[in-house]
């Protein structure tokens, strides 16, 4: 591994007191990921912004995530990248990095953190200007991505671990302390009054269930979902609202749970991420598979009942927050110890019973107080 200079410049490993030279002027984070890995990095760039207050931050994501994180006071500069466009879109891409970095000290970042391990995010690390590039050690850089970084975080012992604490290997590799561990997902004043207005017109407490994933292995049951928003209303007394997208999948569970309950559900699906953030914040329960609201509501420190199945909640589980809610189907046995891992279990979700989900919901009903109006 590279050691750090002595000439005052950043040129990678620790930059703090003692240690011969400057802090980076200039970072860029590449994170080019759906929702709930940006929200991830999320007290990486909060972590970075203490550390560093004057350092110029940026990062490169998609479309989607960016809508989400536009606010976000730790970022000086976003740098929007569609990844579905193929090489026209990388090469618009690199373009747009080039661009940032010419307007950098000396026309080049001096720091570029790639928090992913794909070709794509890879390519574009190696079309940016930047002094240091560091990624992932070679064990855990797939896809030929370490060949376009030159510099890398240690071979960690226990080489699967969450994945928040993946990302903040980089921030320790740069002696940068990432504890206390802050989101910074805000509303602002007008999505205050939004939610506001909204929640006037609820006269029990909210419960968000967030009915579907982009992967369909991490899906649960429709018909399980109609039975909990069922209890939800007769055991709990709690006002069921459907929130996220209205793909295909999120339709079917939709009009099952709506035709089961007939004008007892609110359906609140669609108007974005920003909208999503706070009928989220504005519950007192959200109820969600392994995506990206999982990981907002987990950010809002919003009590989140997690249906884990086909991935190991140790490693995308909601971050030392709500572990004690997850219906575990990833165990196939109850008890069952396992590792971290990447390891994905096809029949997990069907693990999962309404029995078992009702199971966390009473626990956090008993355990979290109840919200001014509720």
């Amino acid at each position: 591994m590279e050691h750090p200079g002595s000439s005052g410049d950043f040129v990678g490993g620790p930059a703090k007191p003692g240690t011969g030279q400057e802090p980076p002027r200039s970072i860029l984070l590449v994170m080019l990921s759906a929702v709930g890995d940006a929200v991830q990095v999320l007290p990486v760039a909060s972590a970075l912004r203490r550390a560093f207050p004057d350092t110029h931050l940026s990062w490169v994501l998609q479309p989607g995530p960016h809508s989400l994180v536009r606010t976000h006071r730790a970022i000086d500069d976003f740098i929007v990248f569609d990844r579905g466009r193929g090489i026209p879109g990388i090469s618009q891409g690199a373009r747009a990095l080039r661009a940032a970095a010419a307007r950098m000290p000396n026309g080049r970042f001096d720091l570029l953190l790639d928090l992913q391990v794909y070709f794509k995010a890879g390519l574009l690390t190696g079309l940016t200007p930047a002094r240091v590039r560091l990624g992932f050690d070679r064990a855990r850089a797939r896809d030929l991505n370490w060949i376009f970084t030159n510099k890398r975080i240690p071979r960690h012992p226990h080489r699967f671990a969450h994945i928040q604490d993946q990302y903040f290997e980089f921030l320790r590799y740069l002696g940068v302390d990432p504890e206390p561990v802050h989101f910074g997902l805000e509303l602002t004043e007008d999505e205050k009054k939004q939610q506001v207005e909204f929640f006037a017109s609820v006269d029990r407490p909210p419960c968000a269930l967030v009915l579907a994933t982009s992967d369909p292995r991490k899906n649960w049951d429709p018909a399980g979902y109609a039975e909990v928003a069922s209890k939800l209303i007769t055991n709990f007394g709690m006002q069921p609202i459907l929130v996220g997208g209205t793909s295909k999948a999120e339709e079917e569970v939709a009009r099952i749970i709506l035709h089961q309950n007939e004008g007892k559900v609110r359906d609140e699906r669609g108007g974005g991420l920003r909208r999503l953030l706070w009928l989220l914040d504005g519950s007192e329960l959200v109820i969600s598979p392994d995506t990206g609201p999982l990981h907002m509501a987990r950010a809002l420190e919003v009590p989140v009942v997690g249906l884990y199945g086909f991935t190991n909640p140790k490693r995308s589980g909601p971050y030392r927050l709500f572990t004690d809610l997850i219906v575990d189907g990833y165990a196939r046995t109850p008890g069952e110890e396992y590792p971290v891992s990447m390891e994905r279990r096809k029949r997990g979700m069907g693990r999962i019973t309404p029995e078992r989900v009702l199971e966390k919901v009473a626990l956090a009903r008993r355990r979290t107080p109840h919200k001014a109006g509720f």
